[in-house]
């Protein structure tokens, strides 16, 4: 048996021997890795862990709603900009907890664009990861409708609610789509800067500025807008007239809130902007790698 040498169990370990794998690999190739990983997870765990994301998108915005409620009229950009830092919230727990999110997804098109993964694998992927998300956002919705959250602050959080969805079917087509592009560009660009570090805290950190920029700049997040408009859908048709009588406001003022308008003028332009922005915007960068 070979005896304990206290000299060699004392002498410094070069560098070299415990370098790490990942240290070694550039920004693409971990942001490849990244996709690779999504889209090769198991189908189960894969859908499972979009759902989480899908409501962890939508308590963040809960908890914009929050702290817009309220505001004074002549502090806009400052109340946006608070709203922005507490949805930060969302991305900070799908980044830190391993959510799965759509438009965080989106990256894995640099391992598609590297051949690594097949079109169908991809475009599977980004399905039941959207799917997920939306059943993640829909179970948030009915908690908030149980609860009764629309009547805070004197029904004002649930006004608050409604202004916000309405304001966001009544894009047209081009500016929808290029708030979503927008929106994903930062998002993505909020991911690609995780993975220079390994840490919980510094992640969130890096996330918080993208987050509160694309916010309370209005872009469009098609996740979060899954919450968002049919929470102002919810509240407008089952509600009752008497909710509105109270708050001084004309029910029909809210009649546009539809499926069919949210569909048609938010989330097909929205998702295509999205896609565009995280995926489209990334490609570039891989082949100058």
């Amino acid at each position: 048996m070979k005896q304990f040498d206290a000299h060699e169990a004392t002498r410094p370990v070069s560098h070299l021997a415990v370098v790490d794998s990942s240290a070694a690999m550039s920004p693409f190739e971990k942001a490849a890795e990244y996709g690779h990983a999504k889209v090769t997870k198991h189908i189960a765990q894969s859908f499972g862990l979009s759902v989480f994301a899908g409501a962890f998108i939508a308590l963040a915005f809960v908890f914009y709603l929050t702290v817009t409620t309220g505001a004074a009229p002549g502090s806009w950009g400052l109340v946006r900009f608070s709203g922005g830092i507490a949805f930060s919230l969302g991305l900070i727990l799908v980044v830190v907890l391993g959510g799965e999110l759509f438009t965080s997804t989106v990256l894995s098109a640099i391992a598609w664009a590297q051949k690594r993964v097949t079109t169908k694998q991809l475009l599977g992927c980004w399905t039941r990861v959207y799917l997920g998300n939306l059943c993640g956002a829909m179970l948030i919705l009915l908690l908030v409708m149980m609860s009764k959250m629309y009547d805070l602050n004197g029904s004002a959080w649930g006004l608050n609610a409604l202004h916000v969805a309405q304001h966001k079917i009544h894009h047209d087509w081009s500016q929808a789509f290029a708030l979503g592009t927008l929106c994903n560009l930062l998002v993505c660009l909020g991911v690609w800067m995780t993975f220079s570090c390994k840490d919980a805290l510094g992640k969130s950190i890096l996330l918080i500025l993208p987050v509160a920029m694309f916010v309370s700049s209005g872009f469009e997040h098609s996740i979060a807008n899954l919450f968002m408009v049919p929470l102002g859908i919810t509240i407008e048709h089952f509600i009752g007239s008497e909710y509105f009588m109270a708050l001084g406001v004309v029910p029909q003022a809210f009649a546009d809130l539809t499926i069919s308008n949210f569909i048609v003028h938010n989330l097909i332009p929205v998702t295509l902007g999205n896609i565009v922005g995280g995926a489209v915007f990334v490609q570039p960068w891989v082949f100058l790698d």
